[in-house]
């Protein structure tokens, strides 16, 4: 009998995709990159930074399509080759520190109310700063692509109010919804002037949405291992599912150890297009409740650096065979430092290709 897999209608996009993101401290030792602020804003660096980490892709893992756009000069606002969200925090009144092997470090405002200001969040100089990039590619090349990491809404509120936001859902409930709402109208007003400059929003937030032809709303909700699942269905989840029926193909990023202790809340929302799988995330869990969902799994930087490639071809195999179906299913690994070696990030490549190739003769096959 022949092997069929349904497919997301909305996301298009082919078997298996894989991608990889490089932390800091690896730009830095291999390549000599710094992350000071011209990294992030100075137009001719924006350009010859991420032309610079396409070639070094392309030397250590062109044979698997890496480096593409290494002989491009891409205008790209944002840092698409690296984990960094800080602009809306610093749109919001969080100080910003920046060095030379780390990425952006936020420093919460601790602030003393519950209160944003969305129309002034546009009016900073840290938008107006991103808004003169942007001018200037487009002025330079004619267009801009790429995008900016926006965050997430519990993320941006703890940057602002500390650990007190955790206090406030109990003290004044009413009051943190209302700070909750305005932190989600500023996040979505961000990506929609992002989305009208560069057509993507969320490639910086995991760079495995650019394997998927339809430009994906990626919410980041790295802080969800703080609350529970009443705490999100309660707070968080409304705004969820007005974006994942506005904003479609809309997705969620969870880095945490523990996404599948939301399945069951997931699966309430009206669509849920894709999910990044934080390790070690149970994959079979969420498939049960996500049938129709791309589980975007997230090998750990922190065990790949432990592991052979004999082990991390092993786990890839059992991660995916997890999720069950090959089109709705993605394999990445972000921010790996400067201890990992070629071959360690080579066998996560070499792993999916085998297994493509396993599916399709599936399909195939009587």
């Amino acid at each position: 009998m022949r092997t069929s897999f349904h497919r997301n209608d909305y996301l298009h996009n082919g078997m298996l995709p894989v991608d990889i993101v490089l932390g800091p401290p690896w730009w830095h030792e291999h390549e000599g990159i710094s992350f000071d602020e011209d990294f992030f804003f100075h137009p001719a660096r924006r350009v010859e930074v991420e032309r610079r980490m396409e070639q070094a892709l392309y030397e250590r893992w062109g044979c698997f399509g890496m480096g593409a756009d290494r002989g491009a000069e891409l205008p790209v606002v944002g840092a698409v080759h690296l984990a960094a969200g800080f602009l809306i925090s610093q749109m919001l009144g969080c100080t910003v520190r920046y060095t030379e092997a780390k990425p952006p470090e936020v420093v919460a405002a601790n602030a003393a109310k519950l209160e944003v200001e969305p129309e002034a969040a546009f009016k900073t100089s840290a938008f107006k700063r991103l808004e003169t990039l942007i001018d200037a590619l487009e002025a330079r090349y004619g267009y801009a692509v790429g995008d900016v990491n926006f965050g997430g809404i519990l993320n941006h509120a703890l940057d602002v109010r500390g650990q007190n936001i955790f206090m406030d859902m109990i003290d004044q409930p009413d009051r943190a919804a209302r700070f909750f709402a305005a932190l989600a109208e500023v996040q979505d007003r961000f990506t929609a002037f992002i989305e009208k400059r560069t057509g993507t929003s969320s490639v910086s937030v995991n760079r495995n949405v650019r394997h998927i032809p339809k430009p994906i709303y990626l919410h980041s909700e790295c802080s969800h291992v703080m609350i529970s699942t009443a705490d999100y269905e309660r707070f968080l989840l409304p705004f969820d599912a007005e974006w994942s029926r506005r904003r479609r193909p809309f997705g969620v990023h969870y880095c945490g150890e523990d996404p599948h202790r939301f399945a069951e809340s997931y699966a309430k929302l009206p669509h849920l297009d894709f999910l990044d799988v934080g390790w070690p995330g149970d994959v079979k869990k969420l498939r049960e409740h996500l049938p129709h969902t791309f589980l975007n799994i997230r090998y750990s930087p922190v065990e790949i650096v432990n592991q052979s490639p004999d082990e991390i071809r092993a786990t890839v195999r059992r991660l995916v065979h997890d999720s069950g179906n090959p089109y709705l299913t993605g394999v990445c690994c972000i921010n790996m430092d400067d201890r990992v070696t070629d071959d360690q990030v080579s066998a996560l490549f070499q792993e999916a290709e085998q297994l493509r190739s396993e599916y399709a003769a599936s399909e195939a096959s009587a």
